[in-house]
């Protein structure tokens, strides 16, 4: 039997925004949407619908995702016996009902009529009602890590910001079902206390794990008491949450420095955090007698805290999904729906890849390509590109390297990866500067072979699947100068261990790259920069790599150059506008009465931003429709130097796409 999965949303394509929902912006409860593919409960293809419109964490109705995912598994429409979406019915009703009083302008229509319509548009043919089966948010989380874990029994936690009425569900999984044992109301909710507190910090939803990172540069201490007010841990797991009101910290705005305070509320936050879900796991783990532990949701996200559970010593094995938050829900929500038809085995092999995305295409594809893009790029292809890349590796290049089918999830494990040298620690700062273009203190995490893995970290006895750089553990001492580019300011690193098995080429890189310089660890970052989410196609990975400092980009059997001297060859390119962006033209009054006119470009949805435009670039994208060249947009008059430079600068911004004609 083939289910489709689906978490998101209901917005449309053409823009991200919603009404609040019960007091909460859309993009708070419906975000990461995707869709995957199960047949007989495997797992055929999955992805997100961020990797198609561009958008991180968008709250869109997957429907890009869902063509993806037909397209690679080769099936069609008509083959797709159910679907299962990742909330409760009754649920969504009430959330939506309550959108209609606030909202009166909008058509009134129940959760099911919005995803039958969307499903419609997605798949070019109805489904029935009986065809469209809506999971408990939980129980999708639930099935998803306790399915490909491979275990037969096991604790299963899932723990995030929300479900329907909780935050936290605690299930005995036996023989391929659940079995609810607690839950916690929202009024407990772990994911929107580690929320909050990040927004003091300046961040927001999807950069808690960024506060993660922050954590180690400060001192709990300082504000452990403010904190340790807010919560009482209580008899047999339970626990209070209380008011929390940050007294005597001064939150910080978006873009300013982080101070030492900062640091030291980051630290006490995380301290939190691992204290109370501690305090859950333990007690549930002595009550049941469980040894092998799956936990999911958004807080198990926070690989610092996965590392901690392992070195408790509670549990015999530890498996994390590696799409643990609300996209990972949608692969759950298929496996429930196939269950609950009578028709998903009980056990599945535990899972050693999250590479079920769809493909770059065939060699001769990237190549035609890569061909196109020839004013900006030249490239080859080398008998041994393995050893090619590890050669510039071990020169010292940074790379983009983009194989076969995208990862499932928020980490790129070796198929849409950055990769570089993790011995210099300069390339720490270099790759967060000129290519992540982001904070200078955030931390990188190495690849390893398994034959080296305990020579350079210290590896608990708990059994874990390394495979998903789900976990933080320490650097061994004696090897923490060897690793300055991956070991963080406490000794620590999210490791993720490599075989054969799982990924081939990623595992022949780093053992060469190891045979080459004596270390056989790789700095491995997902390959994108901070505008965007990670490459899905070959168009991205020329884009990141022609838009950042990377030195080289390797894809498929290719090593990829810049042409000298063309980095603003844009004449032959392009542009579209990305799904949501506006152009505005506004006029601006100011105190001396009289008025300008401003140009301004608009990524119109949750996270997107707003920039002033020059009239002649405003001129140009007016009419852009992704088919007419600059060269042809901008007329005999063509394409000045600033009107070039401005668009390169839009273009990292991933303002719009560039593509050659």
């Amino acid at each position: 039997m083939l289910v489709l999965g689906l978490s998101g949303h209901f917005s449309d394509e053409d823009t991200d925004l919603a009404p609040p929902v019960e007091g909460l912006l859309a993009q708070d409860a419906f975000h990461d949407a995707a869709a995957c593919l199960i047949r007989d409960g495997e797992l055929l293809v999955a992805v997100e619908e961020e990797r198609f419109n561009r958008i991180k964490q968008t709250t869109k109705f997957p429907v890009n995702a869902i063509r993806a995912c037909l397209d690679t598994a080769g099936v069609s429409p008509s083959e797709i016996a159910a679907v299962g979406y990742f909330f409760a019915e009754d649920m969504l009703d009430e959330w939506l009902n309550e959108t209609y009083t606030s909202h009166p302008q909008l058509p009134i229509r129940s959760s099911r009529e919005l995803v039958m319509s969307h499903l419609a548009v997605a798949l070019g043919r109805e489904m029935s009602d009986e065809q469209l089966l809506f999971i408990q948010h939980h129980v999708a989380h639930g099935m998803s890590a306790y399915i490909r874990s491979g275990m037969r029994e096991a604790l299963v936690v899932v723990m995030d910001g929300r479900g329907e009425k909780h935050s936290i569900t605690v299930y005995h999984g036996e023989d391929g079902h659940l079995e609810k044992l607690a839950t916690y109301g929202l009024g407990k909710s772990l994911g929107a206390l580690y929320l909050a507190n990040t927004r003091l910090l300046g961040y927001g939803l999807g950069d808690e794990y960024k506060v993660m990172g922050l954590a180690p540069y400060g001192n709990p201490e300082t504000y452990r008491e403010m904190f340790r007010s807010m919560y009482e841990l209580r008899d047999n797991g339970d626990f209070l949450l209380r008011e929390f009101t940050a007294r005597g910290f001064r939150p910080r705005r978006k873009g300013e420095e982080f101070t030492q305070a900062h640091k030291d509320f980051a630290a006490a936050l995380q301290e939190t955090l691992e204290k109370i879900a501690m305090h859950v796991l333990c007690h549930w783990a002595d009550r049941t007698g469980l040894k092998d532990l799956c936990f999911v949701g958004g807080v198990a996200h926070n690989s610092t805290l996965n590392g901690l559970i392992l070195g408790s010593g509670k549990f015999r094995e530890v498996f994390i999904h590696p799409v643990s938050h609300d996209a990972g829900a949608a692969e759950g929500a298929a496996l429930a729906a196939a269950l609950q038809l009578g028709a998903c085995p009980l056990r599945q092999p535990r899972m050693r890849s999250a590479s079920v995305g769809p493909a770059l295409g065939t060699t001769a594809e990237i190549e035609k390509e890569l061909a196109s893009w020839s004013d900006l790029i030249e490239f080859d292809r080398p008998s041994d590109l393995v050893e090619a890349a590890a050669q510039l590796l071990a020169d010292g290049a940074a790379l983009g390297w983009a194989q076969g089918r995208s990862e499932y999830g928020p980490r790129a494990l070796g198929n849409r990866s950055i990769l570089a040298d993790a011995r210099p620690g300069d390339n720490k700062r270099r790759i967060n500067a000129m290519i992540k273009k982001r904070e200078a203190y955030r931390p990188f995490a190495p690849v390893v072979t398994p034959e080296a893995a305990r020579t350079y970290f210290d590896l608990p006895e708990t059994r874990a699947n390394y495979d998903f750089m789900s976990f933080v553990v320490n650097v061994r001492e004696d090897r923490r100068h060897e690793l300055g580019a991956v070991t963080h300011i406490d000794g620590s690193a999210r490791i993720q261990i490599i075989d054969s098995v799982s990924n081939k080429r990623f595992y022949d890189l780093v053992r060469r790259f190891g045979e080459l310089t004596g270390t056989p660890v790789l700095l491995n970052t997902s390959f994108n920069n901070n505008a965007e989410p990670i490459v899905q196609t070959t168009q991205d990975a020329i884009t990141c790599f022609l838009t950042t400092g990377l030195d080289f980009l390797v894809i498929d059997d290719f090593v990829v150059r810049r042409r000298e001297g063309a980095s603003l060859a844009f004449g032959n390119l392009a542009p579209r506008l990305r799904p949501a962006t506006r152009l505005v033209k506004r006029i601006r009054h100011t105190a001396a009465g009289s008025h300008q006119v401003c140009y301004e470009l608009i990524l119109d949805h949750a996270k997107g931003s707003t920039t002033e435009i020059s009239l002649d670039l405003f001129n140009l994208l007016e009419h852009a429709d992704g088919v007419q060249s600059l060269k042809s947009l901008a007329g005999p008059e063509g394409i000045s130097q600033d009107v070039r430079h401005e668009l390169y600068s839009l273009w990292q911004q991933r303002f719009f796409t560039l593509r050659p004609v």
